[in-house]
């Protein structure tokens, strides 16, 4: 199969070496197009990779007939309609990494431009003028450093900071204690940076939480000869409330790389003389774009090839470890939600998942979205995946709870999906064997042994002699090859199941013969 895959932003042309390589990949590159030009070819894609310039809407996503995955070369997605895109089943996936150690450069850079006003002092040169008495400076040395935002960025920020032995105050919402010692740096509130820091910097990213985070009620609390430094979203800091404090000498400064709207137009901040500015260059070096585009090129390949997302930005990230540890459990979730749904009759009410032994210490949100998707696609369709199947379970009103228990009966990790309808209750049971892969080993209270790449008939009956014998018969007046059967009863005579393995999807004749056999209760071909 090929994918078709679209790049409307400008993109490093060596990191997208991996895609161009790929004999499954036909790449477009259209970086000109107007909103309604993307509507209308959208629908053509499977795959779409932006920077920042390309603003995917609602009514893009809405004409994405095929499209399953959008690549941000990039850290932040504020340009991507999250809501829209999980709503529709696409993954959202970016470039955490990629562009870290540019950002946190361009961050110190601006901070030593401002306090030394280079660009000014460069500019009266170049224009002939000796001017060494305007341009006095102030030291970064021992200077208290306030850091709103304490990811990747800004603790990429911090230790390049401590190069000048400044005083670092950080603050973030996901800082432990233990997190800043381990930096370095002082855990801090928001108004305690406010208060003592003369330099200030932004790394978190633009949400409705953040959005002008730092406004004027933050300005009257700062001191008068602070800076700031905003490397990270427009939007973080409020601008007209900022050029109102630079004008009334509340700050005495400020960098500024990033805009609420870009490019800005007859911007009042770029009027100021305390002001240095760059057109969004925080990512802009060689190595970030050529960082960023080969991480989302090659996740997506990822993606295509049915590997689980690394850096799904619609999805719960999971470390490198645990994807390692999940990864083979990921046809085994799928295929039990497969079975579980075709068992139960009627459409399912409430799902309960339990896992067992090595799962027990896993992080498993995965696997649960898999068998999830796996349950709900039976009745919604294929456009329920693991990005919007929690979307899709809320809103169809179906409950689900996950547990957890030691008792793994003997097997390494196993998995339980029961499913509860108004009529029915059926559980199913599976795990990894060495040298065996994926195997189911129970339904219901029955013991088996079944793979999960086959075409299953299941038969439930009377534990009487000869119907096993009978049940062939019929399989083979239809030319139905049997692979294997598993039996199991709770007792001679009583209730039994018989479980067979076949060469071939069967169509409804063989099914209709074998259900009018005395002492058969159910027949049912479950596709794997």
């Amino acid at each position: 199969m090929t994918y078709k895959i679209l790049i409307s932003d400008p993109i490093s042309d060596t990191g997208l070496a991996a895609l161009k390589a790929s004999e499954t990949v036909e790449l477009n590159v259209q970086t000109e197009l107007t909103k309604e030009e993307l509507v209308k070819i959208i629908g053509n894609y499977d795959g779409l990779i932006v920077r920042s310039q390309t603003q995917v809407d609602a009514a893009i996503i809405e004409a994405a007939d095929h499209l399953r995955v959008i690549g941000r070369a990039g850290v932040g997605v504020d340009n991507i309609d999250l809501d829209a895109a999980t709503k529709a089943g696409i993954l959202v996936i970016n470039a955490p990494d990629g562009n870290t150690i540019s950002a946190a450069e361009h961050t110190m850079a601006m901070m030593t431009a401002l306090s030394r006003q280079i660009p000014d002092a460069c500019k009266s040169l170049k224009e002939g003028r000796w001017e060494r008495k305007k341009f006095k400076g102030v030291e970064l040395f021992k200077k208290t450093f306030g850091v709103v935002g304490f990811g990747r960025i800004g603790m990429e920020v911090a230790k390049r900071a401590k190069a000048y032995q400044m005083n670092i105050l950080a603050y973030d919402p996901f800082l432990t204690d233990e997190k800043a010692r381990r930096a370095g740096v002082t855990k801090a509130t928001l108004d305690e940076i406010y208060t003592q820091a003369d330099f200030i910097t932004v790394h978190t990213p633009l949400t409705k939480e953040t959005h002008h985070l730092i406004g004027a009620e933050a300005f009257n609390k700062m001191k008068a000869d602070v800076r700031l430094i905003n490397c990270a979203r427009g939007g973080i800091i409020d601008e007209l409330a900022l050029y109102q404090a630079i004008k009334e000498g509340k700050v005495a400064g400020a960098a500024i790389d990033v805009f609420e709207n870009e490019p800005p137009e007859n911007h009042p901040l770029l009027t100021l003389p305390q002001v240095i500015a760059t057109p969004h260059l925080g990512a802009s070096t060689v190595e970030a774009q050529e960082k960023v585009a080969r991480a989302v090129s090659e996740e997506i390949l990822q993606i295509f090839n049915g590997e689980p997302a690394q850096h799904a930005v619609n999805l719960p990230p999971i470390s490198d470890q645990v994807r390692r540890a999940l990864e083979p459990y990921y046809q085994l979730s799928r295929q039990l939600g497969v079975t579980a749904v075709q068992l139960v009759k009627g459409a399912p009410q409430d799902i309960e998942i339990t896992y067992s032994g090595e799962l027990t210490d896993i992080e498993t949100a995965p696997l649960t979205r898999s068998i999830l998707q796996s349950v709900l696609a039976k009745y919604l369709g294929d456009h329920i995946n693991p990005v919007n199947v929690k979307y899709y379970i809320k809103e169809s009103g179906v409950t689900y709870n996950v547990k957890r228990t030691q008792q793994s009966h003997g097997f390494t990790g196993l998995i339980k999906v029961r499913l509860t309808s108004e009529t029915d209750e059926r559980s199913i049971s599976g795990t990894l064997l060495n040298g065996y892969g994926p195997r189911i080993v129970k339904i219901d209270d029955y013991n088996v042994d079944l793979p999960t790449d086959v075409h299953l008939l299941y038969i439930e009956h009377h534990d009487l002699p000869g119907l096993i014998g009978q049940v062939g018969t019929v399989l083979g007046e239809h030319h139905i090859n049997i692979g294997s059967m598993q039996v199991g009863r709770k007792s001679v005579g009583g209730h039994a199941i018989m479980v067979l393995t076949i060469d071939k999807n069967v169509n409804e004749t063989p099914i209709d013969a074998l259900q009018h056999l005395e002492h058969i209760q159910a027949v049912k071909l479950i596709n794997l």
